[in-house]
């Protein structure tokens, strides 16, 4: 197949990085300045479209062409800039996507960070100085005397720079290309090739936004803040009851308490010392004060294009390594859930711009508003939202892998996986609201917190200090559950005793539990997943490790705290945990196609859950769950089930 290598280069008024790349090419004044393009592997040109240049018609033919594959770096951001330059839709199937091929190799997201991870020569990376290049020539500059009061840098103002801008958009066209040539080997399947193309449908599309909710929201808080503000200055005196050193100083003054820090956990502890009606019910109004529940709202009305939907909110492979998605502008994947029972009264109270109702019947407005921030997003005119996610589908996928019979016998009956957990641990029958139904609670924080090899740590990081059990009782359930699990536990050893056999031997291994195989390809250590992906380890080692006596695996990857390029140590409860969730995405993937296949109009999705605008009267909740509940062609025994629900707006049921 013929290639055509693409890259672009643009102006817009919108700041990309707060609205997203939809909002930015919708803008009235966005466009493209060069576009920087090679046939197959010939020396890359520019057009310079800013300086009145036109995309020569063999191009164009070409962009239009099944004939051609269209590559790039992230190129969502160019199809849909074509689309709205040509007025013509560049369909996802004829284009392929270096950035992905990049993920699935478990290197870096941004191109300039590849570059550096594949350790290219200067002639071959992108060129470093194009940040300060593209924020002269593709953002509004601010108007000063020198400048003469323009809001827009051209070619004219700075000649040298714009010559060196064509330089730097021909030569991300090279970089582009090498990395694709040197990674084409481990280029995706059809199959994932269609679920990237899907995923760029549903990012297109974008999910609706009630405009008028998100409006009076962010007015509401703004009237409630500026209440409390007045409020907590009546109470203490301080200029700025927001200040931390101000608020310090005040509680020395009145109550004589040195405080620390203001922090979340330092809070409650500084409320039980205070003695005074005065200054406890200053900590609570200065604590509505901190709240954000407005920041979703404040994402939506900046990312909305002008029709009303938020669109670009998933990143493809976004979760390195598993190849599970990242959420963007608005993150849908971590909404604050709802809990109230008049949810749809509160929502119409509040787009009525009935605050003093809401204030009286809620007492909260902060609180209110962040329980409605899900039902901000609403179906399409005439339809209504069915809600469809996977049931327990890790726990479940993690049996299937280890064969823990008694575990798909739980699933396949219909039982609850918490109480057979308690029942298996403590050795007596646990029902949910019946006999022993107390140890439940512990059976639930043991199958949330102890599946990938956590130990104490796992179960406090789950909230089971919280729920009153003591270090004792944690060392006794930890104990407890991998002693009912013992097949779980034998995954672990498996998996990793099959990575090192790969990496120090440079060959393929076979994990003796689960079954999943390692393999050993130009540095580059891959874990095949029961659907036939593979997951990549790159630059992976055992060798003595940087944290703990003895030796460790490791591979090179993004590190989850400094978020940089760097050696990171994995073990075989890590390995277990991203064999089970890329495999839980896999599954994901297979539902998705069905679905759409069908002809769903799938306008989000998050974790394991999809989110479906369907016309009034058309396919029920029943139908769209049996759908996900289908058995996978590579893996017919693994019991999955679908569980939904349909709402007039988006909400957690």
């Amino acid at each position: 197949m013929k290639t055509l290598s693409i890259d672009i280069e643009t102006y817009s008024p919108v700041p990309i990085a707060d609205c997203g790349s939809f909002r930015y090419i919708a803008d009235p004044e966005f466009q493209i300045l060069l576009f920087g393009y090679a046939f197959g592997e010939n020396e890359p040109t520019v057009v310079d479209l800013l300086s009145g240049e036109e995309i020569p018609e063999d191009v164009v033919e070409a962009i239009y062409s099944p004939d051609y594959i269209k590559t790039g770096y992230n190129n969502a951001f160019e199809r849909f800039a074509l689309w709205r330059h040509f007025g013509r839709y560049c369909p996802p199937e004829q284009w392929e996507d270096t950035m992905v091929l990049a993920a699935v190799c478990g290197l870096p997201l941004g191109l300039d960070a590849v570059c550096t991870a594949l350790g290219l020569g200067e002639d071959k990376a992108k060129n470093k100085a194009g940040k300060a290049l593209i924020k002269y020539f593709c953002c509004p500059c601010k108007p000063t005397k020198v400048n003469g009061g323009r809001t827009r840098n051209y070619p004219e103002h700075a000649p040298e720079k714009w010559a060196e801008f064509i330089e730097y958009n021909r030569q991300d066209v090279v970089a582009e290309r090498h990395i694709r040539n040197m990674l084409l080997r481990w280029k995706p399947d059809a199959t994932e090739h269609r679920f990237w193309c899907l995923d760029a449908r549903i990012n297109e599309k974008g999910i609706r936004v009630d405009t008028t909710l998100v409006q009076r929201a962010l007015e509401f808080d703004a009237r409630y803040k500026e209440e409390l503000t007045e409020k907590a200055v009546a109470l203490s005196g301080l200029e700025n009851p927001k200040s931390v050193s101000q608020i310090k100083d005040w509680l020395y003054r009145q109550e004589g308490i040195e405080v620390a820090s203001l922090n979340k956990k330092a809070v409650a502890d500084v409320v039980e010392q205070l003695s005074t009606d005065r200054a406890r019910e200053f900590m609570a109004v200065r604590a509505e004060l901190s709240k954000t529940s407005t920041s979703k709202y404040e994402a939506m009305r900046r990312s909305a294009c002008p029709d009303e939907h938020i669109k670009g909110c998933f990143q493809f492979y976004g979760a390195n390594r598993t190849g599970r998605f990242a959420g963007r502008l608005v993150q849908l994947q971590n909404l604050p859930q709802n809990h109230m029972e008049d949810l749809a009264t509160a929502r119409a109270l509040v787009r009525a711009n009935e605050y003093e109702t809401v204030k009286t019947l809620y007492g909260s407005v902060s609180n209110t508003l962040s329980e409605l921030i899900r039902t901000a997003l609403i179906p399409e005119p005439g339809c209504r939202f069915i809600v469809c996610d996977y049931s327990a589908i890790e726990a479940r996928v993690i049996a299937w892998l280890a064969e823990e019979n008694w575990r798909l016998d739980v699933f396949r009956n219909g039982g609850d996986i918490y109480c057979a957990s308690a029942s298996q641990m403590f050795k007596v029958p646990v029902e949910k609201h019946g006999v022993n139904g107390h140890l439940r609670q512990k059976g639930k924080i043991a199958e949330l917190a102890l599946g990938y090899g956590g130990g104490v740590n796992a179960l406090i990081a789950f909230g089971a200090d919280k729920m009153g059990m003591t270090n004792e009782e944690m060392v006794e359930t930890v104990d407890l559950w991998r002693a009912s699990s013992p097949r779980i536990c034998a995954l672990w050893r498996s998996l990793e005793n099959a990575a090192i056999k790969c990496i120090t031997r440079q060959t393929s291994a076979l994990s003796t539990i689960g079954n999943i195989r390692f393999n050993w390809e130009k540095g580059i250590m891959w874990m095949t997943l029961p659907s036939g992906r593979r997951i990549a380890y790159y630059d992976a080692k055992y060798e003595q490790s940087k944290w703990k006596n003895g030796r460790a695996i490791s591979y090179m990857g993004v590190d989850q705290q400094t978020k940089k390029w760097a050696r990171v140590e994995t073990w075989g409860g890590k390995l277990v945990e991203n064999c089970v969730q890329a495999t839980a995405r896999d599954c994901l993937r297979e539902s998705m196609l069905t679905l759409a296949d069908a002809g769903c109009d799938i306008r989000a999705h998050v974790h394991d859950e999809v989110i479906i605008s369907e016309p009034v009267g058309g396919r029920t909740v029943e139908e769209i769950a049996e759908i996900m509940g289908r058995p996978l062609p590579w893996a017919p025994d693994l019991p999955l089930r679908g569980d939904g629900y349909e709402c007039e707006f988006y909400m957690k049921d």
